[in-house]
C-alpha cells in the first residue's frame, strides 16, 4: 500500500524551529524511504528553499508572521490548507491545532484528517485570557474535525477522552541516544565536566524556571547553574534576567542551537532541571534523558508517566535547593541514568516512532 501523505503545521524541514519540525524532518523521511509519497508544507522565507528533502515533497507557501506578527501565522495555514485541497492526499496529518483549526471547514473532504494534538496549550499563562479563550475553542474544533487523533502523552490521551469523550492513539515523540560525548565543547563555554548544573525551556512562567532559579539562588553550594534559552525576546526572559542579574553563578547563556553542544552540555552536567509543567511528552526531557542528564523534574503527571522513578522531583524552591546542596556526585545514580537510557532505546527510538505513526496510518486507511 503506498500513500500520498501531507505534513501540515510545521514552519518547514530540514528543522531550524523546534518539536514538531524535528519530527516532521524524521518521519518525511522515513515515510520517504518506505516508498511512500510524503509532502511537507514550508514556510516561503524557510532557509531551506529545495523542493525536496530526503526523499520527501517540499511546498513552500506564502507565509507573512515575519511581517505582520502572530496574525501571519493564521495566514500561513490558510495557505496550506488551500493548497492541500487541490493535492488528492489519501492522509492529512496535523501538527498542532492552535492555528490552523480555525479553518476547519477548509479542510479537503477527501484524506483521513489525522491531527496530532499537542499540549494543552490554552493552560499557558504567557497568553492572555481572550487567547486563551481562543485556544480553547480551537481544541474544540481540531477534535471535532479530526478524523483521528493522537496523543504524545497519556495525560493527554486521557484529557481527551474525559474532556471530549474522543479516543486517541498514544504515540510519543522520540529521541535517539547520545553515544559520542566529548569534553572539548566545554571548553568553549568554561565549564569543568560534573561541575555545573542546567536547564533548557523557552522562558515561560509554566516551566517553572523562577522556582527553579529561586531554589539555585538560595541553595548554600555555588554550583555554576546554565540557563539556555531565549532571555531577551519576552517580558518574563527579562525579569528573569533582571531579577537573577546579581547571583554570579547563574548564567543566562541564551538560545542554543547546535545540536551537538547541546548533548554534550546535558552529558557532562551534574543535575539537569526540567520544570515544564504543560503539555504531553516533551522532547526537550527525551534528548535529556538520552543525553545520560540526571534529572530533577517538576512533579505532574506529564513528566512523571516518562521517568517514572529514574528522576528526583521538585514542586517548590526549597526543594530545588535541597537537591542542589545534596547531590554532588551524578554518578552515584548510575542505575537513574542507565535506565532512562534504556527507555529511549526500547520505547523512544525515533525508528520506533515512526513505524508506530505508519502502522496507525495503515490501519485507520484500510478501515477507511
Amino acid at each position: 500500500m503506498i500513500l500520498k501523505i501531507g505534513i501540515l503545521g510545521t514552519r518547514g524541514i530540514p528543522n531550524y524551529h523546534g518539536g514538531f519540525e524535528q519530527f516532521a524532518e524524521f518521519f518525511a523521511a522515513f515515510l520517504a524511504e518506505k516508498g511512500h509519497e510524503v509532502y511537507v508544507y514550508s514556510s516561503h522565507s524557510h532557509p531551506y528553499q529545495e523542493k525536496t528533502f530526503a526523499g520527501a515533497h517540499i511546498i513552500h507557501c506564502k507565509d507573512p508572521e515575519e511581517k505582520i506578527g502572530t496574525a501571519g501565522q493564521f495566514i500561513y495555514d490558510l495557505n496550506c490548507i488551500l493548497d492541500a485541497k487541490k493535492r488528492n492526499f489519501d492522509i492529512l496529518l496535523q501538527l498542532g491545532y492552535t492555528s490552523n483549526s480555525v479553518w476547519y471547514k477548509l479542510l479537503p473532504k477527501k484524506p483521513l484528517i489525522i491531527t496530532n494534538m499537542d499540549g494543552m496549550e490554552w493552560k499557558r499563562s504567557k497568553y492572555s485570557k481572550s487567547v486563551r479563550y481562543f485556544l480553547k475553542h480551537a481544541e474544540k474544533w481540531a477534535v471535532k474535525s479530526s478524523d483521528y487523533l493522537i496523543a504524545d502523552s497519556i495525560g493527554i490521551q486521557n484529557y481527551l477522552k474525559g474532556a471530549y469523550k474522543r479516543e486517541s492513539e498514544y504515540i510519543a515523540y522520540g529521541a535517539e541516544r547520545f553515544t559520542e560525548p566529548s569534553e572539548t565543547v566545554l571548553a568553549e563555554y568554561g565549564l569543568e565536566s560534573y561541575k555545573y548544573n542546567m536547564l533548557i525551556a523557552r522562558m515561560e512562567p509554566e516551566n517553572n524556571i523562577e522556582t527553579i532559579l529561586d531554589g539555585v539562588a538560595k541553595a548554600k553550594t555555588k554550583t555554576p547553574f546554565l540557563v539556555i534559552g531565549k532571555h531577551d525576546t519576552n517580558a518574563f526572559g527579562k525579569h528573569l534576567t533582571e531579577k537573577f542579574k546579581d547571583v554570579k553563578h547563574i548564567q543566562f547563556l541564551g538560545g542554543i542551537y547546535n545540536f551537538d553542544h547541546l548533548n554534550n552540555l546535558r552529558y557532562f552536567s551534574n543535575l539537569y532541571f526540567h520544570g515544564h509543567s504543560v503539555g504531553g511528552t516533551n522532547p526537550s526531557l527525551l534528548e535529556a534523558m538520552a543525553s545520560r542528564a540526571l534529572i530533577v523534574a517538576h512533579e505532574n503527571e506529564f513528566n512523571g508517566k516518562i521517568l517514572e522513578k529514574d528522576a528526583f522531583y521538585f514542586s517548590n524552591s526549597d526543594q530545588v535547593s535541597q537537591y542542589v546542596d545534596s547531590i554532588q556526585d551524578k554518578m552515584e545514580y548510575e542505575a537513574y541514568l542507565l535506565n532512562n537510557c534504556n527507555k529511549i532505546t526500547n520505547l523512544y527510538a525515533w525508528d520506533i516512532i515512526n513505524n508506530k505513526y505508519l502502522k496507525f496510518f495503515e490501519e485507520v486507511y484500510a478501515k477507511d
